[in-house]
């Protein structure tokens, strides 16, 4: 599969059989790229930062979704790492993004 492009973040995400997701304006989407760089929408964040960051856009107060995008070759324990931190931000919605799953013929 071509890797996912968003607003210049390269990220090469694995797949799934699960539904698209439907209407993402009220979204944030946090991106870790195959380098481990995270991403707040299109902002480069340190990773030791991302809680306060949350913390700080008001997410958590005004219920937002957080969509978590992850490069099919960055560590599991990196992404779960991510996973505490946004939960540890107060965010309740949290969802992961891939690709849908290409049967092989």
């Amino acid at each position: 599969t071509a890797p996912m492009m968003q607003q210049g973040i390269d990220v090469d995400l694995p797949q799934t059989t699960s539904k698209p997701i439907e209407g993402q304006e009220e979204r944030i989407v946090i991106t870790i790229n195959a380098k481990q760089e995270v991403f707040i929408n299109q902002e480069k964040v340190d990773p030791l930062l991302l809680r306060r960051k949350l913390q700080q856009s008001g997410a958590a107060k005004l219920n937002r979704e957080v969509l978590l995008r992850a490069d099919r070759r960055v560590p599991y324990g990196f992404v779960v790492q991510t996973m505490a931190e946004i939960k540890n931000a107060g965010i309740e919605k949290l969802g992961m993004v891939t690709e849908p799953l290409v049967e092989k013929k």
